[in-house]
């Protein structure tokens, strides 16, 4: 069983102490690849060295998180993009908008969304989105911006059937992770109603850990259990909803 998680920010505090550990965990249990999803410019440096100590398992993506968007934005733009310079990085990510936090910031945080989605045309990558009680702002942007070369992930998808379709209809992936695992988390309604060759799998570790470890630190190796719940919902076998899972993922990072 080959899985790819494609979203992980493995070079978090959270894994300072047991990173090497954790990346064993992970290939232990058949997680071949991970997506790193940048968050600001001061997780530059500790995302990039992980791509140079695990190669061809770790693979980098940059951008700013919505959560990170400040006054000063437009530098930390300035400094991400000449990242793309020097690094391989896969997606244009993790961007988007996030009106949990903070829904005075919608202005700004719509702008920094927009410059890295073009971003994401111009070089050909694909983007990965944040969206938290904003999926109505953050959709409108993208079918504004929507052209030939736009693709990408829905991260941490929670929506309706409706919202699926809606991302689907854009050419987009929708990226499943430890929601699909909580009881009352909702995914089981949803996910049969939407083909399989539209997902893909993710933890957002150290993030959102699946049943049996809701409320702990999640890791990479934490993909099984998600599998294992969308065998349930799918009522395919794990090893198909690895394999067609795994395909998507590559479909959308072209690595």
């Amino acid at each position: 069983m080959a899985l790819i998680d494609t979203h992980a920010h493995l070079f978090a505090k959270q894994f300072d102490e047991d990173r090497d550990e954790i990346i064993q965990n992970a290939l232990a249990k058949g997680v071949e690849r991970i997506y790193l999803p940048n968050i600001d410019i001061d997780t530059i440096a500790g995302l990039n060295k992980m791509l140079v100590d695990y190669p061809n398992v770790c693979y980098g993506t940059m951008g700013l998180h919505p959560c990170s968007v400040k006054e000063n934005y437009t530098e930390e733009l300035e400094i991400i993009k000449k990242e793309f310079e020097t690094t391989e990085y896969f997606a244009v990510g993790e961007i988007g908008i996030d009106l949990y936090w903070d829904k005075s910031t919608l202005e700004i945080q719509s702008d920094a969304f927009r410059i890295q989605t073009r971003w994401g045309k111009e070089m050909n990558l694909p983007i990965i989105i944040h969206c938290r009680d904003s999926f109505r702002e953050t959709i409108e942007i993208v079918k504004e911006e929507k052209d030939e070369r736009l693709s990408g992930i829905f991260h941490c998808f929670t929506g309706s059937v409706e919202d699926a379709k809606e991302i689907i209809d854009l050419g987009f992936k929708i990226g499943i992770g430890g929601v699909a695992t909580f009881k009352n988390g909702g995914l089981d309604q949803v996910l049969p109603h939407i083909d399989l060759k539209h997902v893909v799998l993710e933890t957002d570790a150290p993030y959102l850990s699946p049943m049996p470890f809701r409320g702990k630190r999640n890791e990479s190796a934490y993909l099984c259990h998600i599998v294992e719940k969308l065998s349930v919902f799918y009522r395919k076998p794990v090893n198909e909803i690895s394999d067609i899972t795994t395909q998507n993922a590559l479909s959308i990072f072209h690595k």
